[in-house]
């Protein structure tokens, strides 16, 4: 069952109390840490983006000293704040590092449960959940990790609700990614759940990255390499997503790509690790969610557009999937809404037929 954030809607010390001021990222970077996760974060909260006519977050990076090896030796960090920058901070990334044997330093476990304690974000990527289970913030939480690391990960830390086959994982006011790419879907997740999908969509495009691959899927989907490399869904995506306010159906789908249901079913499964109607519903949902992000407030005409048929329906599922009614996304996303604060939405969890789109992965390296 799809859980509600456990994270109120307004924390001191966040943007929302401050509207001088953008939703303040703070990075800590350790030694022997993933620069591959580093820059997923930069991208994600550090650029400018003029395209969109404001800065979304105020960010920066810090350490514990004043240089910081990376991983391997590639390279050195320097002139970046120091820890203390956590202190100020709406949101702490959290170091990950291969290294998951290595304690990490006292000062940063210190940093992050100071952070906690006030009420900031924690975000881990990959093994950055080690981080946050040393700092003894995540005991009886939800969380994932990389699979690589699972039976590690559950050894040390018996009070942390591991789920290993999943993305990511949203638990209110801590988020954690099981793996390198998986750090772009969280923060994509993170931009979508503070300013809405028609900035993290903006996002997303600047990235080429897609825009929404759901916490619920599975870290990597086996898919043997067949001996005549079969035609991709892509066509057959991209025709659905240009008639979402028609009435279609698997069937139609199945029509298209000029095959059974039943192997629709399979190749959806074997692509993109959901179902046709699941994957139906999650385009309709996110159409829905942008057309009254662009302010249509006529439902019966979101309902219509989106192909989710009536009004009625169309609060079921908005309610299902992000936690708020229509009318509460508007006041939040709508125009006019404000400074673009964060909130905190329903994050579904793992089963066996997820609600949501969730495009195509590859196996996840650590």
């Amino acid at each position: 069952m799809p859980q509600r954030s456990s994270q109120p809607d307004r924390i001191p010390g966040r943007a929302a109390d401050r509207p001088d001021r953008p939703h303040r990222v703070v990075v800590i970077v350790d030694q022997n840490s993933n620069p591959f996760e580093l820059g997923c974060a930069t991208e994600v909260f550090g650029l400018r983006r003029p395209e969109i006519g404001r800065e979304l977050y105020d960010f920066a990076l810090c350490s514990a000293e004043p240089r910081t090896v990376m991983r391997d030796g590639f390279f050195t960090l320097a002139g970046v704040a120091g820890l203390e920058a956590t202190d100020t901070a709406d949101t702490v990334i959290v170091p990950n590092r291969p290294d998951v044997e290595v304690p990490r330093r006292p000062a940063v476990l210190d940093a992050v449960r100071r952070a906690h304690a006030r009420g900031a974000r924690l975000l881990g990527f990959c093994s950055g959940a080690f981080t946050l289970a040393e700092a003894g913030v995540l005991d009886g939480r939800r969380a994932t990790a990389h699979w690589q690391w699972a039976d590690t990960f559950r050894a040390r830390f018996p009070a942390v609700r591991l789920e290993p086959d999943v993305l990511f994982v949203d638990d209110g006011d801590i988020l954690t990614a099981a793996g390198s790419a998986a750090a772009l879907d969280l923060g994509l997740h993170v931009v979508r759940r503070d300013h809405g999908a028609e900035i993290a969509n903006a996002v997303s495009r600047r990235l080429v990255f897609a825009a929404h691959r759901d916490g619920g899927q599975r870290q990597f989907v086996e898919r043997p390499v067949p001996r005549i490399p079969d035609a991709s869904l892509a066509p057959l995506l991209a025709w659905a997503q240009e008639r979402l306010d028609a009435p279609l159906t698997v069937a139609d789908l199945a029509a298209r790509a000029a095959v059974s249901p039943a192997t629709l079913h399979r190749r959806f499964r074997a692509e993109l690790g959901t179902t046709p109607l699941a994957w139906l519903t999650g385009e309709r949902i996110a159409l829905a969610c942008r057309l009254i992000e662009r302010g249509e407030t006529r439902l019966d005409t979101v309902a219509r557009r989106s192909g989710l048929g009536t009004a009625a329906h169309l609060r079921a599922l908005m309610h299902r999937e992000t936690g708020l009614a229509p009318s509460a996304y508007r006041r939040r996303f709508g125009p006019g809404a404000g400074d673009g604060a964060p909130f905190h939405v329903k994050q579904r969890v793992s089963r066996e037929t997820p609600p949501a789109a969730r495009p195509a992965t590859s196996p996840l390296g650590p």
